[in-house]
């Protein structure tokens, strides 16, 4: 049986296939919701649709940096499963290296996934949602958008930029009913970053970890809080 927490609500989870987004994903299935699982690559995502069944976790391969493909994504998701009751943005790329050395790939590649994938998949979310005048959006940041990282310029830049950029779109929703929120975690096993343990708890996170804080946000729990930026690291960022 599934929790009923979030029966009856769709959601759309992008960076579905591995590591944060997979363990999202699985969570909000396993609360209740129909989750649409997107990821560039397919394999992942079609283990997600197996092992839960079509009528819970339908996979869509997508490479989000096609400048159509947000669109055609959000069309095809409530045309096939239905309106969208949450948007979840966690696909992200990580290119290291020190600003002398990043190329200029390098830094578009980076925004193209983090930055402009999210504006451009929120966009096209948030019109269905005012319409509807209900919904919840989030961005899975970093906290490296808030503490500078040696070899991570380009990752924190883009994450910064997406977590002001849903803070604001929060403020433009919110007469709507839509709420937009932010996690950022810390080092997380099996996320883009190698993990490590300087954290004050003295762990690395798990991503169900930061699985956990998203489904809080998108729940009616957390009904009264938007614009917010929820660091999941262990207190890494105070520590730091």
């Amino acid at each position: 049986m599934w929790d009923s927490e979030l029966s009856g609500r769709t959601a759309l989870v992008t960076g579905a296939g591995r590591g944060i987004g997979e363990a999202v994903a699985r969570l909000l299935a396993e609360e209740g919701a129909r989750v649409i699982a997107v990821d560039r690559d397919a394999p992942g995502i079609a283990a997600l649709e197996a092992g839960y069944g079509r009528a819970r976790v339908t996979a869509r391969a997508v490479d989000l940096t096609d400048r159509a493909a947000a669109d055609a994504l959000v069309d095809d998701a409530e045309r096939t499963v239905g309106p969208l009751d949450i948007l979840v943005n966690v696909a992200g790329v990580l290119r290291t290296a020190s600003v002398v050395d990043l190329t200029d790939q390098d830094w578009d590649d980076t925004f193209a996934v983090n930055t402009t994938g999210v504006f451009r998949l929120s966009r096209a979310v948030a019109r269905r949602m005012t319409a509807r005048r209900a919904g919840s959006i989030i961005t899975v940041g970093s906290h490296a958008a808030g503490v500078p990282r040696a070899g991570l310029a380009a990752y924190a830049a883009s994450k910064a930029a997406a977590t002001l950029f849903t803070k604001s779109l929060g403020l433009e929703l919110a007469g709507s009913g839509v709420r937009c929120n932010v996690v950022s975690p810390g080092c997380t096993y099996g996320d883009l970053q190698a993990p490590h343990s300087d954290t004050p708890l003295g762990r690395i996170a798990e991503p169900l970890d930061i699985a956990e804080a998203v489904a809080f946000l998108v729940s009616d729990r957390a009904r009264h809080i938007t614009m917010h930026d929820l660091y999941v690291d262990g207190g890494a960022t105070q520590f730091a």
